[in-house]
């Protein structure tokens, strides 16, 4: 492994965010603006979709620093909306560790809230989480 690409690996610099099935950890490197999501260039990987990439910057341009990081994630689980959201996370919690004073600045965002909402169980006798057979009167 590249030891350039071993330091920023580190457990010190590294922001976890999570959002429904999604884990993803996320690693700030000083650069121009890319974003790396599991080795893919970050507009490949999130299919050019314009929404999913202003997410991910979101927290950075609430600082006005996109243009000084690079962001780098490791992403598990889920789908395309679920990891977006998660990396968002998991930058803005980065962001957090770094400077406390960001704190201020992305807390009235809600870019360090977690979204609580996960899919409901399934429950005996029924299809789905709420979904019930279809009810016969004779």
């Amino acid at each position: 492994m590249d030891s350039k690409i071993e330091l920023v690996f580190k457990k010190d610099k590294l922001g976890i965010g999570r959002r429904k099935q999604a884990v993803a950890r996320v690693f700030l490197q000083p650069g121009n603006g890319k974003v790396i999501i599991n080795n893919v260039p970050g507009e490949k990987y999130l299919q050019y979709n314009t929404s999913y990439l202003d997410s991910i910057w979101a927290p950075l341009r609430a600082l006005s620093l996109e243009n000084q990081y690079d962001i780098i994630a490791i992403v598990k689980g889920g789908g395309l909306t679920g990891q977006a959201d998660s990396i968002k996370l998991g930058v803005a919690r980065l962001l957090c560790k770094i400077d406390s004073q960001n704190r201020v600045s992305l807390k009235p965002y809600g870019f360090l809230t977690r979204d609580a909402r996960i899919k409901e169980r399934k429950k005996y006798g029924l299809r789905k989480a709420r979904k019930a057979p279809q009810y016969s009167k004779r």
